[in-house]
């Protein structure tokens, strides 16, 4: 027999949630799911249910700050070549920002 899905507080999980997204928006989805160092099913319910987003800083949250430091960096290279600032690159430095003051705070 199966083990039921509960989670911390012994609800059993036996609903399934889901939506369709743009290849855009699924890239953001993932980028803050790395940063976050959450789960997917728990950042995304999380978020749903507007409950706070708490990263605590392990090594799979700072390698991941660190590969999208670098794809940063490689984008403003890109615009200071000459070429416009899109949106996402903006709130990806704005989410590494916010992730970096918590962590500083900590």
């Amino acid at each position: 027999m199966k083990k039921k899905n509960v989670d911390k507080h012994n609800r059993f999980r036996s609903l399934t949630v889901a939506f369709r997204v743009s290849p855009e928006e699924n890239e953001q989805i993932n980028t803050a799911v790395a940063l976050s160092g959450l789960p997917k099913q728990e950042y995304c319910y999380r978020r749903c249910l507007n409950r706070d987003i708490v990263v605590h800083g392990n090594p799979r949250v700072y390698k991941a700050l660190k590969d999208h430091m670098e794809s940063i960096l490689d984008q403003l290279k890109r615009i200071e070549a000459g070429q416009s600032v899109d949106e996402d690159l903006l709130e990806n430095i704005n989410l590494i920002t916010v992730i970096l003051g918590g962590m500083k705070g900590a």
